[in-house]
């Protein structure tokens, strides 16, 4: 049986796909990888994830300020972000990565609160959706979210926190990102919160060519490994695997508003 995905979350414009983008995606095509949405997490790299999204068929854009990157980010940028969103590329579709992050040294936290309200504006104003990065921060990100109420709503990518965190997430509309997390032993509560939490509510993804997944340590991420995730994720879920496979891909494709005419 092969299936369809979309990696909801992969960093195509880092290497090693870099100069190798063809390969890369005809890999990621052979796993049934057919459609890579790809966030932007500084402003030097909007065009190029723009770019990208042009050249290749399953690639799709998203832009925003990234929370690690806090010493990097300028105030400006947010208007050259406005700027970016403005023009409507596309195959532009989310403000994203954006987010809080309190596990790095130095969060400047009330600085990278800040630049989150101002992107999460920016995220209702142009009718996208956001794709969210959190460690640490679950609690003071879904005050936000309450707070801004963006129409579109998006999705906490990468999540490992409680039950009770993802079914607040989801209480606000928003979606919960399976990756590579899931396939390490060690994960049993994250494992846990992803069997329980409803189908409709999960999107697949990698981060690549973050987040190896078990017995690739070392190695970057790749797209072709959301076939691993979601292979996976199958064995924890009640639902049949097709049932499985066909909801992400779904689900992915209603949040963001992909085209769901590829190839099957």
């Amino acid at each position: 049986m092969s299936y369809v995905f979309a990696d909801t979350h992969c960093h195509f414009d880092f290497p090693p796909f870099t100069g190798h983008e063809t390969e890369s995606l005809a890999l990621a095509a052979q796993a049934g990888v057919q459609q890579i949405i790809v966030p932007a997490v500084t402003v030097d790299r909007f065009e190029n994830v723009i770019k990208l999204a042009g050249e290749y068929a399953p690639l799709f854009a998203a832009l925003g300020l990234h929370p690690l990157y806090i010493s990097q980010h300028r105030d400006e940028q947010l208007e050259q972000l406005a700027d970016f969103l403005a023009m409507r590329p596309e195959k532009l579709v989310a403000v994203g990565e954006i987010g809080l992050d309190l596990y790095m040294d130095d969060p400047q936290f009330v600085r990278q609160q800040m630049l989150l309200k101002a992107q999460l504006m920016l995220a209702k104003r142009y009718d996208l959706p956001v794709i969210l990065h959190s460690r640490r921060s679950h609690d003071q990100l879904a005050a936000l979210l309450r707070q801004a109420d963006v129409p579109r709503r998006g999705v906490v990518h990468g999540f490992a926190g409680s039950l009770a965190q993802a079914q607040t997430f989801i209480r606000l509309g928003y979606a919960i990102g399976v990756g590579g997390t899931i396939s390490y032993e060690r994960a049993q509560k994250t494992r846990r919160v992803m069997a329980q939490l409803p189908l409709r509510s999960l999107l697949l993804e990698t981060d690549a060519p973050d987040m190896p997944l078990a017995g690739y340590q070392g190695q970057p991420n790749r797209p072709e490994r959301a076939a691993e995730v979601f292979k996976i994720l199958c064995q924890f879920r009640p639902e049949p695997p097709d049932e499985i496979a066909d909801s992400l891909l779904q689900n992915a494709q209603a949040l963001f508003a992909l085209p769901s005419h590829m190839a099957h």
